[in-house]
């Protein structure tokens, strides 16, 4: 990845592209998830006056799933299969803060219900297998916002679910995203789900960011690669590959991922992810090749 650059304010951000074009690799950046042999660099990586670049691992911790959130993609690859959700959502609350295991109770089943479960108690005591895939989403945004965090990182949360359950799961992030205020970075390969959800959008190909645009000026996007899915042409014509983008300036930088040891498993990552430790990161990514063609997001 190179040249990755963005500010984030309390608005909701949209990061789309292809798979392995950069989008999940820039929100792991963020939480300092990168595999200790891969390298970021950037002249400026800050949080809130905090420097990402040279914070100490226990402020790290306190940042990881506490001020900063990420929602993983799938819920029954993610979750952490024998611990009841109720379990995994107090763990991730008393991992950030100092209150009884009665009050941690109370906050999970509120968490559980400010996400629309219906029957909070129940879900409570349920392993993640017993859930279907839209409750198990419901569940993990649960326990990444159970600590109140700052900045949220939703990582293709609706990528496993059927368009009615979509839906659902975005309407209740953008309830939850406006009632308190939090900054959101939406990561997406569906170019149009992202332009009815966000207010900004960053178009990523092959680990640069190609262009970024308002969502309401989506039809003014001037890059051949964002024009051929927020248009949708009939004709099937070539389009030249993307430009070289400039160098990394404030933001993120560059994301270097030499080839290392295979991926940690979902729910180990998950549980790091909410309750700080060493971090652990999927394997090398798949490198793209431009092949011609209209070029579809979605």
């Amino acid at each position: 990845m190179r040249g990755v650059s963005f500010t984030l304010g309390r608005e909701r951000l949209g990061i789309v592209g292809e798979s392995g074009s950069g989008k999940s690799q820039t929100g792991r950046a963020i939480l300092g998830l990168t595999a200790p042999e891969g390298r970021v660099t950037a002249k400026r990586l800050a949080f809130q006056g905090t420097d990402l670049m040279h914070c100490s691992a226990q402020q790290r911790r306190a940042l990881r799933g506490g001020r900063i959130a990420m929602v993983l993609q799938d819920p029954k690859f993610s979750l952490n299969p024998v611990m009841t959700i109720g379990e995994q959502i107090v763990e991730t609350l008393r991992a950030h803060s100092r209150v009884s295991g009665a009050e941690a109770r109370r906050a999970a089943l509120a968490a559980l219900e400010a996400v629309q479960i219906d029957d909070p108690v129940r879900v409570y005591r349920l392993y993640p297998h017993e859930v279907s895939g839209g409750m198990g989403q419901r569940a993990m945004i649960a326990m990444m916002l159970i600590a109140n965090p700052e900045l949220l990182i939703a990582d293709e949360p609706t990528s496993a679910l059927d368009v009615t359950v979509q839906l659902q799961v975005l309407a209740i992030l953008d309830g939850l995203v406006r009632q308190r205020g939090m900054g959101l970075i939406f990561i997406s390969h569906d170019l149009r789900l992202v332009s009815t959800f966000c207010d900004r959008i960053l178009v990523m190909y092959a680990g640069r960011v190609v262009e970024e645009i308002a969502a309401g000026a989506l039809a003014e996007a001037r890059h051949p690669y964002t024009l051929g899915p927020a248009q949708l042409p009939a004709q099937a014509g070539r389009c030249a590959p993307p430009a070289a983008h400039a160098g990394p300036t404030a933001g993120v930088g560059a994301v270097s991922r030499p080839g290392g040891p295979g991926r940690a498993g979902p729910a180990r990552q998950l549980r790091r992810l909410c309750c700080g430790g060493r971090h652990l990161v999927p394997g090398r990514a798949r490198r793209q090749l431009w092949s011609g063609g209209r070029v579809g997001l979605g």
